[in-house]
């Protein structure tokens, strides 16, 4: 038997090759004769660089930016030299989890550190990029990224703005004559699984404030100097278009993006598929694991097991899942391709108790085990 293992991780408790490995151990128990290959898995968000750089023979890297409080952080990120490629998810320089939930306010949370990463990478010479947008703490439309770049965004004095979506009421004229040269030759893929424009009801502001410390208030006020950005940009960026799905992302990240470099935005387990080449492993697979830390409705909308599942489907192989835990909701993942799921809890416990990783190792090697026991007795291989 031949069996491909890409599970995403199970968020607080282990990463997808723990978790995967963590797998493979049950099934080995099962069918010591068995071929086991555990490849990496992410959605875009948080873990992508990781399953990037394990896949695609990356380099590390750390580089200290403007945190998104104006405070420097270390950011990590990934180099993929063959390719000149760097992997990086905005969350690392300009994230939520940066921020104390009493010091949440989005009139100051900035993204100049995603641009500090970003020349950082240009400046050790990579072209392409693979950026996760997911679990930001700004609202600033993408502005502090693109200063970082060499964009001016200059109030009617000819002054930069201020840091965070405050300077955005200040802003009277956009400039590109000092952007760095290199960045007209970079392309950037964006990982990106929301449809919110950039401005109106649906727009990040509204959608998205509350939870980064924006009031009814801040967000009316917020949404017009966005839509103020977004007709200016139009006068000298024909690319501009607020109305386009995603543009709304990560606070308006994915506007800034479109209409000023070369970007696209896509599914992020679509960019992370086709980046790691999953297909070629599953081509040669008896059976195809997957799962998440919970498996539920959501999960069939195409989160990243179902993005396996349908990848394994294309070669007509057989797909199981597990999961810390399942909803009764979770059954729309049998008609989204994923054949049977399994909840590894074995007893009893606590949230705090299941999200053990020594615990959620042993749970999920025990419930593997007993599940190709059932299998080998079945095909006899």
């Amino acid at each position: 038997m031949k069996a491909v293992i890409a599970i995403d991780s199970l968020k607080g408790s282990l990463s997808s090759m723990e978790a995967g490995n963590a797998i493979s151990e049950g099934i080995l128990r099962a069918d010591p004769d068995a071929e086991v290959l555990v490849r990496p898995l992410a959605d875009g968000g948080e873990g992508t660089v990781d399953a990037l750089i394990y896949a695609m023979d990356g380099i590390r890297q750390s580089v200290t930016v403007t945190g998104p409080l104006g405070i420097p952080v270390s950011c990590e990120y990934g180099i993929i030299e063959k390719s000149r490629t760097a992997v990086l998810e905005m969350s690392g320089a300009a994230g939520i989890t940066l921020v104390p939930p009493e010091s949440r306010n989005p009139l100051y949370t900035t993204t100049y550190g995603v641009g500090e990463v970003i020349k950082d990478a240009i400046e050790k010479g990579c072209r392409r990029f693979l950026v996760g947008i997911g679990g930001s703490a700004t609202n600033d439309g993408g502005v502090g990224m693109l200063q970082a770049l060499g964009f001016d965004f200059l109030d009617e004095e000819g002054k930069p703005v201020p840091l965070g979506a405050g300077g955005l009421a200040h802003l009277a004229a956009i400039n590109a004559d000092h952007v760095i040269p290199e960045l007209s030759l970079c392309s950037f893929k964006i990982a990106c699984d929301v449809t919110n424009p950039l401005c109106g009801e649906q727009g990040c502001s509204a959608i998205y404030g509350p939870q980064k410390g924006a009031g009814p208030d801040m967000i009316a006020r917020m949404d017009e100097w966005l839509g103020n950005y977004a007709a200016l940009a139009r006068e000298h960026f024909p690319k501009a278009d607020p109305n386009q799905p995603g543009t709304g992302a990560a606070g308006g990240l994915g506007f800034a993006f479109l209409t000023f470099t070369r970007a696209g935005l896509e599914s992020g387990i679509n960019i992370v598929l086709e980046e790691t080449r999953l297909a070629d492993y599953l081509k040669e697979a008896d059976v195809v694991i997957t799962g998440e830390g919970r498996l539920d409705g959501q999960t069939a909308m195409g989160k990243a097991p179902v993005g396996v599942a349908r990848l394994a489907k294309q070669y007509g192989k057989p797909v199981l899942a597990f999961a810390g835990s399942v909803t009764k909701e979770a059954v729309a993942c049998n008609e989204s391709g994923i054949d049977a799921f399994f909840p590894i809890l074995r007893r009893i416990s606590t949230l705090e108790e299941a999200m053990d990783p020594q615990t959620a190792k042993e749970n999920l090697a025990d419930t593997a085990q007993q599940v190709f026991r059932l299998w080998t007795l079945k095909t006899g291989k």
